[in-house]
């Protein structure tokens, strides 16, 4: 089985860093934004970038575009059974194509989103085939979700 871990950076790309235990006896790779932190990836890991997609960039259009067709391209070339992502941003086109695609998507709403959903949580629910939460209190938003505890 293959494994595509996928999301943003920052406090996103450290929750879906401690998935890895769970998933080490399999192939995996990550997918996430270029930034210096997440440069560090590739000392260790099979990593492919996507440009950051931020909602206040004037260049929000022309990156999305870019990311989806990165997207496509990194679920043609790798061919995971399942995506597993802690989000954001960027992240939407890559488990949209893979579900498409016939993935299995695993999705863990962040850390921080205690009492309200997080956009791209919203939208992957409506697809994704598991929905974590770390805080109860999201059940009322993600009726279908699972409380597992939280990543930390």
């Amino acid at each position: 089985m293959k494994v595509c871990l996928v999301s943003s950076t920052g406090g996103h790309l450290i929750e879906l860093k401690k998935i890895i235990p769970a998933v080490k006896q399999y192939e995996f790779f990550f997918v996430t934004e270029q930034s210096e932190m997440s440069n560090e990836l590739k000392d260790e890991f099979k990593v492919y970038y996507l440009v950051q997609q931020e909602r206040k960039n004037i260049h929000i259009a022309k990156n999305l575009l870019i990311n989806i067709f990165k997207s496509f391209n990194i679920l043609i070339k790798e061919a995971p059974d399942v995506i597993i992502s802690t989000g954001a941003g960027a992240v939407f086109p890559l488990c949209l194509f893979g579900k498409i695609l016939g993935k299995k998507i695993i999705y863990v709403e962040s850390f921080a989103k205690v009492n309200s959903p997080s956009l791209t949580g919203k939208l992957v629910y409506k697809f994704a085939d598991e929905f974590y939460i770390q805080w109860e209190s999201l059940k009322s938003f993600y009726p279908k979700a699972k409380y597992r505890g939280s990543l930390y």
